[in-house]
């Protein structure tokens, strides 16, 4: 299914990478928001010089102790020898710097709206040749109402435009083939909804088995092998529950398959003109009849870039430079799956000062000296201890690995057992659907 076995040591760093590894490097990063702050923690590892800018005022304290960071990014963008735009949204500045000849990583502007814009992404989709579901964008709710009774069937309700991201994430998928479902939700909703989703989409509904696949893209052409991923997006098990962005993800690395070929192949072209480096993802549903691309992630996704850095074994700082560069280069990365999970604490997945108030500085603590599989959330070190920082709630993302579903689950909840931290939750289920999806998937003929 992929490459080759490896461990990690304690570090944090990769055992097994062949070659010489590369001089120190300067990194800095840029987010809108505490996103990245594990892979810059890991790049300081290997010896490499990282800094970070954070818009964001209530993530100040974020990362303090693992990272440095520095106010404004713009003074260091000459400092760096990479820069890492590590959220959509920044494809305005990583142009410009590109064509200025600096080696950046993260969005275009092309790629930050087709994660922002739905419908263009979904033009996108079918100008490139991948089969979508027919879609329906409106901008009033009772035209959508009345296009529903007239067209009975199961529909997804999406927001889109650009829109802020916690916005996106209510969906409403219609469970009768009548629609009457949805037209109720949106019937009772439209006037609150109104004056905060101004545009939207209903998408037919397709039943089948959510899979995304990923690559890396050096602005030239994909960096193989292929990341093959299950996201658990609801907060409790059996996703029930709120979207949180994302509680868990299995995935496994794979050669180009039959769901890379159908989907993100198709959009090398594209990605190649928009000059776009860094990591690209088509969330699909597959079913026996194709495999429908739903919508793209063109950026780290978080946990994602935490659970891969689980199962890949070349250096960070290595493997980045060549990105950059765009130059030729193949990840080596572990057989068998990785697992990971969200470990949080109130008031996540939602906002509440009062309630983060509790549990801002609790200590992390580690019954056991290992760190091994623990990725920074938003904590910060004191004095050599673990503690919670930020407003979210988002402590940590805990990973582990295995050669079957069943080992990887194993080791990161035992790791999740090692740690302390009161009144901590997390999803128990991740990974638990792969025996009957995979069942799915092969005999789709999905999985070659």
């Amino acid at each position: 299914m992929n490459a080759e076995h490896g461990e990690k040591n304690g570090n944090g760093k990769a055992n097994g990478t062949s070659g010489k590894m590369i001089q120190p490097l300067k990194f800095l990063f840029v987010g809108w928001e505490s996103l990245s702050g594990d892979v810059a923690w890991r790049l300081g590892q290997e010896g490499h010089e990282v800094k970070m800018s954070i818009k964001r005022e209530k993530d100040a304290d974020v990362y303090d102790g693992f990272v440095e960071k520095v106010p404004h990014w713009e003074e260091y963008k000459d400092w760096a020898d990479v820069i890492i735009f590590d959220d959509v949204g920044f494809g305005k500045f990583a142009d410009p710097l590109r064509k200025a000849g600096k080696l950046v990583i993260g969005g275009s502007e092309y790629t930050d709206r087709l994660e922002e814009d739905r419908e263009f992404g979904q033009q996108e989709m079918k100008k490139y040749g991948l089969i979508v579901l027919p879609d329906w964008n409106f901008t009033d709710y009772d035209e959508a109402i009345a296009f529903i009774r007239a067209n009975p069937g199961r529909y997804v309700f999406k927001p889109s435009g650009n829109i802020p991201s916690d916005y996106k994430g209510i969906l409403f998928i219609g469970q009768e083939d009548t629609g009457n479902d949805l037209i109720q939700v949106l019937d009772h909703n439209k006037k609150t909804w109104a004056k905060k989703i101004k545009k939207f989409q209903l998408q037919k509904f397709a039943q089948g088995v959510e899979v995304a696949v990923g690559t890396f893209f050096n602005g030239k052409d994909f960096i193989l092998p292929v990341n093959i991923n299950f996201e658990h997006k609801k907060l409790f098990p059996g996703d029930i529950g709120p979207s949180t962005g994302e509680m868990g993800t299995l995935m496994y690395w794979s050669d180009a398959n039959k769901i890379f070929r159908a989907t993100l192949e198709k959009m090398r072209a594209p990605l190649m003109e928009s000059g776009y480096v860094g990591y690209i993802d088509i969330n699909c549903i597959a079913n026996n009849n194709a495999i429908y691309p739903l919508e793209f992630t063109s950026r780290f996704g978080y946990p994602t870039i935490e659970i891969q850095l689980e199962g890949i074994l070349n250096p960070i700082g290595e493997w980045f430079l060549k990105m950059a560069r765009g130059e030729p280069y193949a990840l080596r990365t572990k057989k068998g799956f990785q697992v990971g999970v969200v470990v949080a604490v109130p008031p996540f997945p939602f906002e509440d000062p009062s309630e983060m108030e509790i549990y801002k500085d609790f200590s992390i603590i580690f019954k056991k000296p290992n760190l091994e599989g623990v990725h920074l959330g938003d904590v910060k070190l004191v004095d050599g201890e673990w503690h919670l920082a930020g407003d979210s709630g988002y402590a940590l993302v805990v990973t582990g690995s295995g050669t079957t579903v069943a080992e990887a689950r194993k080791m990161v909840y035992n790791r999740i057992d090692n740690i302390m931290l009161q009144n901590k939750f997390y999803r128990t289920d991740i990974g638990l659907k792969w025996n009957t999806d995979s069942d799915k998937l092969q005999s789709w003929g999905y999985l070659y």
